[in-house]
């Protein structure tokens, strides 16, 4: 009888023993060697904050620039992020327009209303820049075909919700005519200043 209980014993002290090993073995494993400190483990895994809840490390982005200009007609944002004047004697705008709407937002009205335009589709073709100081209005410059140096709208517009990068290049105004109004379809005049390309 003492034989079984000192084999049921010696069993329960070598199960204690070799499970006590393993978790040893497993937590020297789990720093890893492979060339990171302490330091960097900390810095990935996410932190705690004071209420005790996981809070990711997030990594700030980089500022965006300031817009040049921004205009909105009902769910339609369209800002200018640059209108830079290259040595060529273009100048080209850069921009997005955002569809705040829950609806897909068709930019038919944006193409212009010259018959040559209508090949463009929805696209930034009948925009323009009105120089008030010499009094004149520049169009978007267009190739023989009569396709605009601009941006044409995948599927025709923007979906609900999504924010859409665009372009449009136009012939320079004169070097003395810094303050110009960009205009496209119903939105209102967007004023932007050119500046100078390098």
């Amino acid at each position: 009888m003492k034989f079984r209980h000192t084999m049921k014993s010696r069993r329960a002290v070598t199960a204690v023993a070799i499970a006590t090993g393993l978790l040893i073995t497993v937590a020297g494993c789990g720093g890893g060697d492979d060339g990171k400190t302490d330091k960097d483990a900390s810095s990935s895994a996410p932190s705690k904050t004071e209420g005790g809840g996981d809070e990711e490390t997030k990594t700030p982005a980089p500022a965006a620039e300031p817009a040049l200009a921004e205009v909105k007609n009902g769910d339609i944002t369209l800002t200018v992020t640059s209108a830079v004047r290259d040595q060529g004697g273009f100048v080209t705008v850069n921009g997005t327009v955002t569809n705040s709407g829950g609806e897909f937002w068709i930019a038919a009205d944006w193409r212009g209303d010259e018959r040559e335009l209508s090949k463009n589709g929805s696209s930034l073709a009948g925009a323009a820049l009105v120089d008030s100081k010499a009094k004149k209005k520049y169009l978007v410059l267009r190739d023989t075909d009569g396709r605009c140096l601009c941006t044409k709208f995948e599927g025709g517009g923007v979906d609900g919700g999504q924010t859409a990068d665009w372009f449009a290049q136009f012939p320079a105004p004169p070097e003395d005519s810094t303050q110009v109004n960009f205009q496209v379809g119903t939105m209102p005049p967007a004023s932007i200043e050119i500046s100078e390309g390098e």
